[in-house]
């Protein structure tokens, strides 16, 4: 998928399984809301607080979401999903049952008419996430992977869950000025962007740049359920409030290359 049609909803950060009963009902009405209405759903990571396949077995907590996307995709809809830190461990069953474009890393194309790039964001950090980084190449590993599949379901979703405490209540220490410089920077040095997006530090944002290019971030489902809605014109920050649309927050009008002349 090099396309998601406009307008394209984003969401990040749900965190499903550790989120509180009614962040998850609020997540599920989003998104029987969203026929109709958008073009496209990204989620761009840690939908899940913790999700691994196994061969027969997947987490139970978050089963009315899956039903919700799986809907979705049966009538159409295209679904992307950003792997995050929470849920890089996905495949088959997102793929095959559900019907989602499952992703690890970035991903680039057109993203509700703009020149986009979209990364989950964890890592992205020099100095503040280089240990994560030598942690996350353990984590991902193969090897590690298929270890962890011997591991009995239950004792492995609670290890899991136990071990994930601290980032489940991350906010960025930064206020998400680290990933807003990641942003900056990646846009400087590709002037062919025209919109970058990431999730991960739970802190929403629109900021355009010197240049007309935008960096935007979702925020997270599982505290304040905010939301971008990006269609061929604007960028728009909004807050899910039960209404088909939600509170308006913040936008950022696409400027095109004649008015950048």
């Amino acid at each position: 998928m090099r396309v998601l049609d406009a307008p394209c909803y984003v969401i990040s950060d749900a965190h499903i399984g550790f989120a509180t009963g009614e962040a998850e009902r609020s997540l599920v009405a989003f998104l029987r809301h969203l026929p109709g209405r958008a073009g496209s759903l990204l989620i761009n990571g840690d939908l899940f607080e913790f999700w691994f396949e196994w061969r027969h077995v997947i987490p139970r907590r978050g089963f009315r979401v899956l039903a919700a996307l799986t809907d979705l995709a049966e009538s159409g809809m295209p679904i992307m999903l950003i792997a995050g830190n929470h849920d890089c461990w996905g495949g088959e069953v997102l793929r095959q049952d559900v019907g989602i474009d499952y992703r690890f890393g970035p991903w680039e194309g057109a993203l509700g008419g703009w020149r986009a790039r979209v990364e989950h964001g964890d890592g992205l950090r020099g100095r503040e996430d280089r240990r994560y980084r030598a942690l996350r190449r353990v984590l991902r590993n193969p090897l590690a992977i298929r270890a962890f599949r011997l591991v009995h379901p239950d004792l492995g979703a609670a290890l899991a869950n136990r071990s994930s405490h601290a980032s489940r209540t991350y906010v960025a220490r930064d206020e998400g000025r680290g990933l807003r410089a990641v942003a900056e920077r990646t846009l400087a040095d590709r002037p062919d962007l025209e919109l970058i997006l990431f999730g991960h530090s739970h802190v929403p944002a629109i900021v355009r740049g010197a240049s007309g290019q935008v960096y935007a971030n979702a925020g997270t489902w599982m505290d304040t359920p905010t939301f971008l809605r990006i269609d061929e014109k604007r960028v728009e920050l909004r807050r899910w409030d039960g209404s088909p649309e939600g509170t308006y927050l913040d936008a950022a009008d696409r400027v095109t290359e004649k008015a950048l002349a």
